[in-house]
């Protein structure tokens, strides 16, 4: 325990050095830490543990999450609800489509391999993207849009990812439409449900109190239980934490009159889940850095076509769906449709849900290789290079733009 205390200590004072030299620098912080992770493998550093699906999961998931949906609001999520909607459902399953179809005729991978690891890879991933938003100072509709599909499309990945999952084990019975729903029903529906409950509960626990301090710790409460309940019977503990900081910041946190939280609570809440945020995005980076480092790529020309389809499959997730919005007030302008293609960062989602295959899943060792090869282009190709694409594109002039149909400025 105190050595793993240690090696915590350690990647802290790390990671805050990585931040000073970075903002010096003007290189995204993230990028930063993950070449910082890279250069500490080579160095055969020792931090304690290893980034698995339980450490993804319940302890670095949570606070990213729970901060970027305190502080999105209802109002301006629900002007743009239908193309997140649609993003985040259609896009990840034609995204899927395009990169199984590819593995299958380009590398001639089994079919429910290819699929497996099409619906782990469609999802863009919460945490890279989140980041990404505040390293590039992306503002307005254009990163309500982005970081709303990623924190939204965790629950159709989650349902393919089962779905093939549940076909391809041993003695599995025949997949059905009612199957299919039920599963839906209890992934998406069950995520959302447990998080506005929990949501809910805490702010009513909340009137109980004036000490910011029991407000704070409540807050804590609802993020990680919402997540961690979901995700114990089966249903999207992502959904559940967005869904529960929606709540929270909503009517509480970002309420400035009949909140149930104090003035000095909401201004502590805050403040408090800045730094959790910052904290968690510090370790999860390193640790991909130092994951990447360790992960064993033999064949650059399957990396080279991987990373392809990967960028296909994104595209194929952004542009039809853009057009099918053209005629409407939801009008993606062309620039933005470009950069939600290249903003479409995959990183320690994917890894988590590629970690959790069963040994005895077929190709497992190269869904984990080619997983590991999108997160470490996406990262750091794609991360460092969005802040010069954004400006690029000319989108630093737009960036407060509302859309279609807003009735004030964001």
């Amino acid at each position: 325990m105190d050595i793993l205390i240690g090696r915590t200590i350690e990647l802290l004072a790390i990671a805050i050095v990585v931040a000073i030299v970075a903002r010096r620098l003007k290189l995204p912080y993230t990028v930063g830490l993950v070449l910082t992770g890279l250069a500490l493998a080579l160095m055969r550093f020792d931090a304690g543990f290893i980034l698995t699906r339980g450490v993804i999961f319940d302890v670095i998931l949570p606070p990213l999450l729970f901060e970027a949906a305190l502080n999105i609001g209802w109002s301006e999520l629900r002007r743009d609800l239908v193309p997140v909607v649609a993003i985040s459902t259609f896009g990840v399953l034609l995204c899927g489509a395009v990169m199984a179809g590819g593995l299958v005729f380009a590398l001639g991978w089994p079919v429910g391999s290819a699929l497996a690891f099409g619906a782990l890879i469609g999802a863009t991933d919460p945490i890279a993207v989140i980041a990404l938003l505040k390293d590039t100072g992306v503002k307005g509709r254009l990163a309500l849009l982005i970081e709303s599909e990623s924190l939204a499309n965790d629950g159709v990945a989650a349902l393919v990812f089962t779905i093939v999952l549940t076909a391809l084990a041993p003695g599995a019975a025949p997949l059905t439409a009612a199957s299919v729903g039920q599963e839906l029903l209890l992934i998406v529906g069950g995520g959302l449900a447990i998080g506005v409950i929990v949501g809910l509960a805490g702010l009513l626990s909340a009137r109980r109190t004036d000490d910011h301090l029991v407000e704070t710790a409540l807050t804590t409460v609802v993020a990680w239980g919402s997540f961690l309940i979901a995700d114990r019977v089966g249903a999207s503990g992502v959904l559940a934490c967005v869904a529960a900081g929606l709540v929270m910041g909503n009517i509480g946190v970002n309420r400035e009159s009949r909140s149930p939280l104090t003035d000095e609570g909401r201004r502590f809440v805050g403040a408090f889940w800045e730094y959790a945020a910052f904290l968690a995005n510090s370790f999860v980076f390193l640790m991909i850095g130092l994951a990447l480092a360790r992960s064993p790529m033999r064949s650059w020309e399957a990396f080279a076509i991987v990373v392809v389809l990967s960028l296909a499959g994104r595209a194929a997730a952004v542009y039809p769906l853009a057009l099918a919005f053209a005629p409407t007030r939801w009008k993606i302008p062309i620039a933005q449709q470009h950069f939600l293609w290249w903003a479409g960062l995959r990183g320690a989602l994917a890894l988590a849900l590629a970690l959790s295959l069963p040994d005895t899943f077929p190709y497992r060792r190269e869904i984990l290789v080619a997983a590991f090869g999108v997160v470490a282009f996406s990262v750091l190709v794609q991360g460092l290079t969005a802040g010069r694409a954004f400006k690029w594109l000319k989108l630093d002039s737009d960036a407060h733009e509302v859309s279609t149909g807003a009735s004030s400025p964001r």
